[in-house]
């Protein structure tokens, strides 16, 4: 017997309830692993294509920080996410033509690569009056396919956007090629923890390595264990989604 729409929200619900229980504890022990605690990782829900309902539930779970990947759906959903309990950000590529668009709704750009962009971010946050806390991504496969600064011309693009009036660097995201292999991937994070680190070091206006954002649902604990303190988990949580 097919089973109603009822049912298959509360199976739902009680997947992510268990879902997010166990990557609780799976960011618990590799923070610990890493020498740092539970409150060191922020633990981030990328919730593209999830119905707020179900993003509202993971809320009251304790979930903190949730993320959008597209401009138009996190519009479509935004009225509807329990903001009181939980801090929105975007996470995806982001066209300067629809800066406007969200620059009042989120808290953290995670997705800055060009000057032309850092550039329309501060010029829409100093309209709303306020400063807008950004990451720069960086492309650390060096993917044609994919946004992100090089890792040779982050340093130039840190120093001229680190001039720029509304916006604030709080530090870096990445998101590394597919691979096959766990010991790649910890090859990219910790090619991506150096260049935090060495930036860290370095003294400049407008810019603190404050976030490492790296590690998704299949790599979250190598990430952390390479020195990520923000992982952007979604499918774990919520479960596969469909993108047609």
């Amino acid at each position: 017997m097919e089973r109603s729409s009822d049912e298959q929200l509360a199976e739902k619900l009680a997947a992510v309830s268990e879902n997010y229980k166990f990557i609780e504890e799976k960011i618990c022990e590799a923070a610990l692993r890493s020498g740092r605690t539970r409150e060191d990782i922020t633990f981030l829900a990328a919730t593209k294509t999830v119905e707020p309902q179900v993003i509202n539930h993971a809320i009251s779970l304790g979930l903190r920080y949730i993320g959008e990947n597209r401009v138009q759906e996190l519009l479509s959903k935004y009225e509807s996410y329990d903001l009181e309990r939980a801090d929105l950000q975007f996470i995806g590529h982001l066209q300067s033509n629809k800066v406007r668009q969200i620059i009042d709704k989120v808290s953290l750009i995670q997705s800055v690569d060009s000057v032309k962009l850092a550039n329309e971010v501060a010029r829409q946050a100093k309209l709303h009056s306020k400063t807008m806390d950004i990451l720069v991504e960086v492309n650390i496969g060096r993917e044609e396919n994919k946004s992100g600064v090089m890792p040779e011309q982050l340093d130039e693009l840190l120093g001229e956007i680190g001039t720029i009036d509304g916006i604030f660097v709080k530090g870096l995201m990445a998101i590394p090629p597919i691979c096959e292999k766990k010991s790649e991937i910890c090859g990219y994070f910790e090619n991506m923890h150096k260049l935090f680190i060495d930036i860290s070091g370095k003294k400049s206006d407008n810019v603190s390595m404050e976030i490492l954002s790296m590690g998704m649902s299949d790599d979250y604990r190598e990430a952390i264990l390479c020195g990520a303190n923000m992982v952007r988990v979604g499918s774990s949580l919520f479960g596969k989604r469909n993108y047609t």
